[in-house]
Order: structure tokens, then sequence, then C-alpha cells
């Protein structure tokens, strides 16, 4: 016999029903409640800045030039100069004559931060803070000054690693950058506008920001501005996650957000700088574009993912391992690519010379391709792009309001295509879609095109209520172009 209580609890249900589901707590409507989080009060930074400010430092750099002839700016008020009060103006004065050698002069480059890994005098700091210098000073927060040697500098990830002639100095603790939550403490520390040891806290914003091609960048609202670049960003632990090395800004200065180097990456350059004084990464051989949700739902992809193939470099590793123009690489060894940015992270981080498996989708199909990793470098130039024929009086467009002709042997040879046709005039929903005349199409969603006469069958045979997916070759840059048929 059920109890009073339960007679009350089953006579509110049948009167009210939902009103009162809305007054149970989220445990009995099977939702999972939002736990309630712990508020403990603002953080004292005090006791963690003095233990690891003296491990960071200030870096001055200076460069060497011609007396009179090398001050940022001079050239360009040299030029004026004759421009409009003509001949020739003496540099630095006329206080030398024509004859004499020119004296060299040290010019003070720029400000930067760093800080100390080791106590044998290892100093990181950001590659920008550091080039073009010929002459580097540390100055620690003792006062000490010693001039740091440059082992290496890398560009694209932003670092650079330093040395100096001392031993038993104070040095900081490496932590984990792949552990960082955001919403977490931390401080950056450093010389914004030359003013030394500059403490400056705030909480991490987003983690992986996609900011730079091998870089997922951490993002916070730490005060950073000019002079902090190369110094730490710390949690909470005394432990650096990061170098800070960016910001985003509209006027020069602090904005409320920017970005550091994670750590993990900081240090797997630093290794190779220490050893070699150079980075070396991984390369495919191919060049890449971002697969939209029509591109994916038109080849049977189902979701967007992975990284288009536009280009693929001839002779190079992916050339050879059977990767192709079209293709959609949705691993590689493995990991999963979401999208294009996740790629040359990868391979980047690939050893030279070692054999990886690329999972690509082709043509409504999955298959892995095993590639030679081969070591990075310059773009190549640009092939020429074929030039569009005149069309003949009254030729009328296809389905897609395209005009297309054949290529030539000489046309395949030079783009590096097999098949494929030329457009000649793009009209209503092909021009609406981007296609220009002088493009050359070599797929139909996931059937490739041989000849004109078989990609104007393909054309005529198109669903005029489904979108399609037309693979598009443009000076060195493929992608897929999504159009609908005219009904």
């Amino acid at each position: 016999m059920p109890s009073k209580t339960a007679t009350l609890i089953l006579s509110a249900l049948l009167v009210s029903g939902s009103s009162f589901l809305a007054t149970l707590p989220a445990h009995a409507t099977g939702a999972a409640p939002v736990p309630t989080p712990v508020v403990t009060g603002l953080p004292d930074f005090t006791d963690l800045v003095d233990k690891v400010s003296p491990a960071v430092v200030n870096i001055r750099t200076t460069e060497r030039v011609r007396a009179g002839g090398g001050v940022p700016g001079e050239e360009e008020m040299q030029e004026f100069l004759r421009r409009f009060f003509g001949g020739q103006i003496p540099r630095g004065g006329g206080r030398r004559g024509p004859q004499q050698a020119p004296e060299e002069q040290e010019v003070q480059r720029g400000v930067g931060s760093g800080f100390i890994i080791s106590d044998d005098g290892f100093v990181l700091t950001n590659a920008h803070v550091v080039e073009g210098a010929d002459e580097v000073t540390v100055t620690l927060n003792d006062r000490r000054e010693f001039k740091a040697k440059v082992l290496g500098a890398d560009r694209r990830s932003d670092v650079a690693l330093l040395k100096l002639a001392a031993g038993n100095l104070p040095y900081l603790r490496t932590g984990d950058s792949s552990k960082i939550r955001v919403g977490e403490w931390v401080v950056a520390i450093g010389s914004p506008f030359n003013l030394d040891n500059t403490v400056t806290a705030g909480i991490i914003s987003a983690k992986s920001r996609d900011t730079g091609e091998y870089l997922p960048l951490i993002q916070s609202d730490v005060a950073v501005n000019p002079g902090n670049s190369g110094g730490p960003l710390i949690n909470m632990r005394g432990e650096v996650i990061g170098i800070n090395s960016q910001i985003a800004t509209l006027s020069g200065a602090y904005n409320g957000i920017s970005f550091a180097v994670p750590i993990d990456e900081v240090m797997r350059v630093a290794d190779q700088l220490k050893k070699t004084g150079r980075v070396t990464r991984g390369r495919l051989g191919v060049q890449i574009s971002e697969v939209t949700r029509d591109v994916a739902e038109s080849l049977g992809l189902g979701k967007a993912r992975g990284a288009e193939v536009s280009m693929v470099e001839q002779g190079g590793p992916a050339e050879k391992g059977g990767i192709k123009v079209g293709d959609i690489i949705l691993k590689f060894n493995g990991q999963p690519i979401e999208t294009t940015r996740d790629l040359p992270r990868l391979v980047g981080a690939s050893k030279v010379g070692s054999r990886a498996t690329v999972t690509v989708w082709r043509r409504g199909a999955q298959l892995e391709v095993p590639v030679t990793i081969v070591e990075l470098q310059d773009e190549k130039s640009a092939p020429a792009r074929p030039a569009p024929k005149k069309l003949a009086p009254g030729a009328a467009p296809n389905a897609l309001g395209l005009n297309v002709s054949g290529l030539s042997a000489e046309q395949h040879r030079e783009l590096g295509v097999e098949g494929g046709v030329l457009v000649e005039e793009a009209q209503g929903n092909a021009a609406t879609a981007g296609i220009r005349p002088g493009d050359v199409i070599l797929q139909v969603n996931n059937t490739p095109v041989t000849s004109e006469a078989q990609f104007n069958a393909l054309v005529g045979k198109l669903d005029p209520k489904k979108q399609v997916a037309l693979l598009v070759r443009r000076d060195t840059v493929t992608q897929f172009l999504v159009i609908k048929p005219r009904q």
C-alpha cells in the first residue's frame, strides 16, 4: 500500500505534469547536475614571483653599421634630400671625405626578454628578439651582465637558444603544456617597454589557438607588450608553460589578447638547436586546403574533416608514394586530421627519412598510402596558367554553365596533371561558385575527367536537384568547388 507521501506526489504529477518536473532536482529528471564551482578567492603571486623572477632576464641587441650609413631611416632621408634639393648629400653631415674608409658603430636594435633553463647558462627567447643582431647582452635580475652566444634560432616556431659563459645560475623548471587548462591562472614576467622584471597576471583563455602553420599557441589575457617577447608564461606551480611571443592588437600595444608558444614545442626546437644549431622538419610535398561541408557531402565523406590535396609536388614524396590531387587526407600515421592545420604539424614533427602511412579518401573509398618523409624546403615557383581559347560564335554552355576544351600534351606536362578540361567560359551558377576561364577541371564528384566529350556527358547525367563538386586547378592550387546544375 503506497504511503501518504507517495500518494501526494502521484496526485501532483497527474494534476500539474510538466510544471512539477520543473521543481524536481536535476538527478530526478535524468540530467547530470552541473557541479557547483569552489570559489577560493584571488591568488597571491608574491611567493611565486620571488621564486621565479631571478631566472628571468632582459635581452638587449645591437647591430654594427657603417657610421652615417646604416642608421635606420637614414637611407630614406638621403633619397628625399637628393630628390628635392638635388646633388649628392654627404653622409654623416660631411664629417669625413669621400675617400675615407667608413667607420662602424653599434646601433641598438631592440629589447626583449628571456629565461634561463639550466644552471650552466642556456637561455630561451624568441627568434625575432635576436634576429639580425651582431651582439646580444643578457642582464640578470641581480644586474649582472653577460654577452650571449646565439646557438641557433628557428623563425617558424619563433624560438632561439642562447648560451652564457657562466655557471651556478638560477633557472626555471619547464612544465607540461599539454596539461594546461582553460581558466587557470598564469603569470608573465619580462621587460615591456624596457621596464625590467615587470610582472603581469591573468588566465589561460584558450588552448591550441590556430594562428600559425606549425604552432597551436596558448592564448591568455595576461598583459604582454613590446619587450615582453621571449619571456616566460608561468603556471601557479612556478613552471614555464610557454614563451610569450605575440599579441592581437590594432594599436601595437596590449589589447587583452596575447599568445605564447607552448613549452613542449619550444623544448623540441631547443634540443635541435643545441645539437645542430638548426631545426629540420618533415615535408610531404603537397599543398592542402580546407574540406567544406558541401564538398564532404558531395564526395560521400560525411562530416567535413581532413585536408584536401590541392597540389602534389613533382618528384616529391607524396607523388612517389601515390598521393593524387583531389585526395582527402584523413589520417597521418594513424592520427586523425580534423582540419588542415593538423597535417603540417604532424608531418613537420616527423623524422626526415622516416616512413609514414597516409590515409586518404579517393573516389568514394579509403586508401592507405606509404610515403618517405623528406626535409622541408622552400616552395617552388608556380607553372604558367593556361590561357583560354576564343570561343566559336554561338557556342552554348553545358548544364553547369561551362564551355570547356581539351588540354594539349604540352599543357598536361606543364601542369603535371592527367586528363582534365580547360574552362573557356563560365556563366551562371558556375561563375557564382568561383570558376573562371583558364581553370582546369579534373574531377566531377568522384569521377576523373578524361576529355571534353566525357566531361559534358557526365554533366548531362547530373541530378539537377543535387550539388556537384568539381575539382578545379588554378595556378598551383587545386580545390573542390561546389555548384548546382541549372534547372
